[in-house]
């Protein structure tokens, strides 16, 4: 996610290529959002091409009118932006990284449940994985703004691979595990913040939403791929081995970053600039809450909090169908197949401003098919339609993409953060409650009215997104850099 400003405000968006990486005084106020950027970048694209070079293609874009920069052509953006040396890294590190994580949470429940033989005790280590990232959010992200980013992302992942190596230690007691599994969570805080801020300086406009949309991508194969791996490593070597290895996965891309990415200044890169943690921030929140536009797309992320709810009553509802655990893992799995394909084809079919305006419709329809639990489903059905759901849901790969892309440099950091703090919460919030509700009031009735809601929210954000669609489509064709 991105972050924030007021109305009618204009903030730089760097340009990509310049020699220290970081805006520079000539377009601190030049930007992305509402500002009219057409000056060149100061040298070419980060992906070893000759400065001023455009993309090679066999189509070549549309001639620019005399004195004007050629406009990026947007079929192309997968393609130019896997040939950038600098998101290459930064794309190996975050699969490593997040792979790590998913063999993380299946080795250390395995490690708790056989040192409990605890059902309870395994699931509550699963939710301190989620619990750091709800209260590190707004607390840890403005460190992304603080320091220099590259440094963030490599010290964050250094600390991980040491507290995640510390868990596997044979003998220590239950506390001190899951007190290290706390530990070992919060450093994502920070790591996710920089890597989306830096991200924006290496790729921008409809580059930076391809971008997003490959790193998004990478996150539902990590998923799987680390769910698959941690239960196959934790067998084959035992619990304990399995998360002491796991802390290489981390050293490992911090290594990666630490080569494949260039370092660049702190956004506040002079100790007199430089904000308290505490400033920066009250003043994004203040800035993300206040802005029509920030508060809308990051509004739209929430919704997730409605339409992901059979995922996280997907037992019951797999019970229920006369399934077991293979059923509930297709149930969780409908979406996340559906934002697969659903993610590519917005963002590699699509032109921008249609996928733009079609954010608010997408929206909708993304809880719509939960309201068709009002009448008994068998599984394939379920599933189907929680891949469709998921499908429109891939919506979000466009809204996060915008919400980075119209904040200024140097709050970048602290707005991912609190949107994704936010987004941790209304989802944890939601699956707490109906999971409570289904045993009064039963599966369906919990699911129809999550669609209900879900829809309704939807379509009151999408009253004010339709007016504010094109302002927002600008701003991120003004973040492009040239041939960039």
């Amino acid at each position: 996610m991105g972050n924030p400003r007021t109305d009618n405000q204009t903030f730089g968006i760097p340009r990509q290529g310049s020699e220290t990486g970081a805006p520079g005084p000539q377009n601190a106020s030049a930007g992305a959002c509402g500002s009219d950027d057409t000056g060149p970048s100061a040298a070419g694209p980060d992906d070893g091409s000759a400065p001023g070079a455009p993309p090679t293609s066999s189509d070549p874009p549309s001639p620019a009118p005399p004195g004007h920069p050629p406009e990026p052509d947007w079929r192309r953006s997968y393609g130019e932006v896997m040939r950038i040396r600098e998101f290459q890294a930064l794309w190996l590190s975050h699969a490593l990284s997040m792979t790590g994580n998913f063999v993380l949470s299946i080795a250390v429940t395995a490690l708790v449940y056989q040192q409990t033989s605890s059902a309870l005790a395994s699931g509550f280590t699963m939710a301190l994985t989620f619990i750091p990232q709800i209260i590190g959010g707004p607390l840890l992200s403005g460190l992304a703004d603080l320091f220099p980013r590259r440094r963030v992302i490599i010290v964050s992942e250094i600390t991980r691979a040491v507290l995640v190596a510390s868990i596997g230690i044979p003998g220590l007691p239950l506390w001190a595990v899951w007190v290290l599994v706390f530990a070992s969570i919060l450093p994502l805080v920070p790591f996710s913040a920089a890597r989306a801020a830096l991200m924006a300086e290496i790729v921008q406009g409809d580059r930076y939403i391809a971008g997003s949309a490959i790193i998004n991508l990478t996150s539902q194969a990590g998923t799987l791929v680390g769910l698959i791996v941690g239960g196959v490593v934790a067998s084959a070597i035992g619990s304990h081995l399995a998360v002491m290895f796991n802390g290489l996965t981390f050293l490992l891309a911090a290594a990666i970053i630490a080569v494949g990415i260039r370092a660049r200044p702190a956004p506040h890169h002079t100790e007199a600039a430089r904000p308290s943690l505490w400033t920066i921030t009250r003043d994004g929140t203040r800035l993300v809450f206040n802005d029509r536009r920030l508060r809308t797309l990051g509004l739209f992320a929430w919704l997730a909090g409605f339409y992901m709810i059979p995922s996280g009553i997907a037992n019951p509802m797999a019970a229920e169908s006369g399934g077991g655990a293979a059923a509930a893992g297709l149930i969780m799995a409908g979406p996340a197949m559906g934002a697969i394909v659903g993610g590519l084809v917005l963002t590699r079919m699509v032109n921008p401003d249609t996928r733009m305006r079609l954010i608010g419709p997408l929206a909708v329809f993304s809880s719509v098919p939960l309201l068709l639990w009002v009448v008994e489903l068998p599984l394939w059905l379920m599933v189907a339609l929680l891949a469709v759901g998921g499908a429109a849901a891939s919506y979000q790969f466009v809204a996060n993409a915008a919400f980075v892309l119209c904040v200024p440099p140097e709050g970048r950091g602290l707005a991912f953060g609190l949107v994704a703090a936010g987004l941790q919460a209304v989802q944890g919030i939601g699956i707490g409650v109906s999971s409570l509700l289904t045993e009064v009031v039963g599966i369906q009735a919990v699911v129809v009215a999550a669609g209900l809601l879900g829809v309704v929210c939807a379509v009151v954000l999408t009253a004010s997104w339709l007016r504010i669609a094109p302002e927002v489509a600008s701003s991120v064709r003004g973040s492009e850099s040239p041939a960039a």
